[in-house]
This record gives C-alpha cells, structure tokens and sequence, in this order.
C-alpha cells in the first residue's frame, strides 16, 4: 500500500478528539458557519465521524494489515460515542446532536435556546450507525417498520418538492412525529444502502424512494436544481457521489436505466468543477462506475484545498410550507454549512484506494 494512503489515516487518527470542551474523545471535529453572517462554532456533531467510520471500514479491506489496528481504534473511538446521539427514549434511531439532554446548535448563543431548533433523529445518522455496528434482524426489521411510519402519505403527505413526487410513498429524511416530509436524494441513497446491505426485504417505501433518485438524474433536475432534489447536499457532484455509491455496490435494477447517464454527466462535470475536493467526489464516482479519469494529484493537496468545500449543509428555510419562504431556502443566507477536515482526508484515501485499484485493473 502506498505511503499516501497510510499518511491519510494517520492525517485522521491526528484529528480525532482526546476530549475537550468542545468535542468528546472519539469524535471528528467539525464546525458550522454561514460566511454571509460570518458566523462560526465549532459543532459536537455526530454526522462526520459516523460516516468517517463507515468509509474507513469499507476500505478496510483494501488497505496494507499494518495500518488494520489503527483504522480499527479510530472506529472503536467514534462507537463510544453512539449512545450519547441515540434517540432520547433508547429507541435505535439516532440524531446529528447529542440527545440526553438535547443539545442542538451546541456551543451557540442563540438557537440553543429555542425548542423550535430542536430536530428529530434523522435517516443519515441511523444509517451510518447501523452500518458500523452489528444490527440484529430484529433491530434490521424494526427500523423497517420505523420507516414506514415516517415515510410520505403515512401521517402527512409532502409539500417541499416537484408535484409529480407528491404522491411517492418515500422515506423522509426525518423520524419527527410532527416534522414535515423531505425527500433527499443522498438521504435516500444512505438509508437504502444500508437496506440493500443487510439484505433487508423492500417494499413499495423502497421502491418509490429508488424512483425519486432516478426521477431526479432522468430529468436533469439534480444538475439545474440541486437544492431541490437534496436539501442537506445541495450541490451536483454531492448527488452523484452519493447515487453512484449505492449503484455500484449493490446495482439496484431500479438504478440500472441511469447508469450511463450518471457516468456521463460525471464526466462533464469533472472538466468543469474548479474546486479540488469537488473533483474528488466526481472523480472517486467514476472510479465506482467502472471508469478511469485522469488522474488527480491529490498527492499536493492541503487544507487550503478544503476552503469553500461544504459536504453538508442545513437549510433553515426549508421546513416552512409558506411558497414565499421557500423560494427563498436556496439563499446562501438561509443556510448553515458543515466543515470537518478528517473527512476531507477520508475522502482523499477513499479516492487513493480506488484509483489505485483501477488502474491497476488496466
């Protein structure tokens, strides 16, 4: 294995809390801003160093045995803190915050005040925990039920979308009782992922949340609206990053017809996208679907190659029915973004290990 990839895990292991103020032992630092306001905090958030385990434990396999152990402790660090983001009343979904007692927007001044703040547990985390721990079928088929009983049509009907996606009985990305219905299409890839993963059984729920994903690449709709087919990953290359993992590992045959059109749009947006992690993300999908791109020095690239790249963000918008306020939610100044440098050099190994592995298959 190349010296890159194991100075990239040792870059992550570096980054990993020993426990402060801001961040227990084991999480990933991550911090939240929004530019327009110049606002910035530092976010005790379980969303990055859920899915830094989750991609360090599928590239396991891939990487040299000496650098086994290391992965493995990092993994073991993050699990420790599960229990912290677990659902307030010991139920198995978790939330991007801690929950006993809840500490939305933590270590800020003002929306940690108001229970209006608070958000339910949501699809992200509880996959991406599901996915690192060992569920029992038990475990697997409650989630399914849990599910359902969130998904669009079964308490409320969605409104923030396309007309013709009203009446898919989809996963929404929440599991608030009273929360509205979102659908995202990254939102629906991981927890469909994580279904296909420990072959869980699918039903309508499924095969409706697989036709909004393709719905959206078909129509274009995730080149020209972005926020619109996902609002907490509202930029193309996120899209294709996130659909493109869940074809290649499991190549759902409802996916199938879109296949060569992802890889086509892909390819044009790598000759287009400027900024150096986006690239990664377009590039690091090619690579899933089968294709070699040039390859990218990633080699030379520091922190300053992190500046601008935001892997998630929170529309604060986006939860209002009013037409007016949500024509407004697209509006950088109604957004909080989400930074968290492990995650860049995890995508930076992920990136490492498969073009490797590519193109040693030529």
């Amino acid at each position: 294995m190349s010296g890159l990839i194991k100075n990239y895990i040792y870059k992550i292991a570096q980054e990993q809390s020993d426990g402060n103020r801001y961040f227990p032992a084991g999480l990933f630092p991550a911090y939240r801003s929004n530019p327009s306001l110049s606002y910035t905090r530092p976010d005790t958030t379980l969303f990055f160093s859920a899915i830094i385990s989750f991609t360090l434990q599928s590239l396991r396999a891939h990487i040299s045995p000496d650098c086994h152990p290391q992965v493995d402790e990092i993994i073991n660090k993050v699990k420790k803190n599960y229990p912290d983001f677990r659902n307030k009343d010991g139920l198995k979904t978790y939330n991007f915050w801690k929950t006993r007692p809840s500490r939305h927007f933590p270590n800020g001044y003002l929306f940690r005040h108001f229970e209006h703040f608070r958000i339910p547990d949501d699809l992200d985390d509880t996959a991406f925990v599901h996915l690192t721990e060992n569920p029992t079928e038990e475990e697997l088929l409650w989630l399914k039920n849990k599910l359902a009983q969130h998904a669009n049509g079964t308490r409320q009907w969605i409104k923030n979308t396309y007309p013709e996606y009203r009446d898919l009985r989809a996963y929404s990305t929440w599991f608030g009782k009273n929360m509205y219905v979102e659908f995202d299409a990254c939102v629906l890839s991981n927890m469909l992922y994580c279904l296909f993963y420990y072959k869980v059984p699918l039903d309508q729920h499924d095969t409706d949340s697989l036709r909004y994903i393709r719905s959206v690449i078909e129509t274009g709709r995730y080149r020209t609206a972005p926020f619109r087919c996902a609002h907490q990953y509202p930029h193309t290359a996120l899209i294709v990053y996130h659909v493109a993992r869940l074809i290649a590992a499991f190549d759902p045959e409802a996916l199938q017809p879109i296949r060569v059109q992802l890889v086509a749009d892909a390819e044009v947006l790598l000759q287009k996208e400027s900024h150096p992690m986006y690239r990664v993300l377009l590039a690091t999908s090619l690579l899933r679907l089968g294709k070699v791109p040039p390859r990218l020095a990633v080699e030379n690239y520091t922190e300053k190659d992190f500046r601008g790249f935001f892997f998630f963000i929170a529309g604060l918008l986006t939860a209002y029915e009013n037409p007016l306020l949500y024509r407004l939610a697209p509006n950088p100044l109604f957004h909080m973004y989400w930074t968290c440098e492990a995650h860049c050099w995890t995508l930076l190994a992920e990136y490492e290990v498969l073009e490797r592995e590519s193109v040693a298959r030529i």
